[in-house]
């Protein structure tokens, strides 16, 4: 079965396999014992095989729908509360919050079509995802997009204690689809979603998130 890779990882790909190859010739001439030739062989597949399946993207194509709010990436559901949003809204909204482990796919898709209102980049600290802290002070990307049912719902990309670079393709003013890339962030990381209050969710914590699948919220 074919399998596509985010453009994200075309460098890093092209380097590990040039890697790969490189090691794999060279463990050739270096060790003569068959059973360590065989384990430093598989080690450098395995090494292959997870930045490989790290940059995967798969074909998801969903019916745009503006009464939904889908799971803009693929992950666990760990928080969803009504909180305070300092950044841009300055008033109480409803956080849903997706941690993606280094296995799960990275891309970020817009979860609804609308226009980009907001779009900023701020540096910041690595904590490690899940932290209370991570949605104020790691690396982060915070995005709105008003929706003509939603009205205006924030994302936020937020970089943990191994990513290292947060990708993000929304600009001011765009026009933007749903299931759509928005970007991506590399090598694990969370997304944080505001609702205004009242809307109704559903998913519960714990719950296995899909990117262009999972249905967050409904009008």
């Amino acid at each position: 079965m074919f399998v596509n890779f985010h453009k994200e990882g075309s460098k890093i790909i092209f380097i590990s396999l040039a890697i790969f190859v490189v090691l794999l010739l060279l463990s050739q001439s270096v060790f003569t014992t068959i059973w360590i030739l065989k384990t430093v062989q598989v080690f450098l597949l395995l090494f292959l095989i997870i930045i490989l399946q790290f940059f995967r993207n798969p074909n998801r194509h969903l019916e745009i729908n503006d009464y939904n709010v889908t799971a803009p990436v693929d992950g666990k559901v760990v928080v969803i509360e009504e909180v305070f949003e300092p950044e841009y809204f300055k008033d109480k909204r409803l956080q849903v919050s997706i941690f993606m482990s280094p296995i799960n796919v990275h891309v970020t898709r817009y979860a609804t079509s609308g226009i980009v209102k907001y779009s900023k980049y701020h540096p910041g600290k690595y904590l490690v995802a899940w932290h209370p802290k991570a949605s104020t002070e790691n690396e982060r990307t915070t995005v709105v997009i008003e929706n003509r049912i939603f009205g205006e719902i924030m994302y936020r990309q937020i970089a943990g204690a191994l990513a290292k670079r947060i990708i993000n393709y929304a600009e001011e003013e765009m026009q933007v689809r749903q299931g759509d890339d928005a970007g991506f962030i590399k090598f694990g990381s969370r997304v944080d979603l505001y609702f205004p209050l009242g809307t109704k969710i559903n998913v519960k914590l714990n719950q296995k998130a899909i990117g262009n699948r999972t249905i967050i919220a409904t009008k």
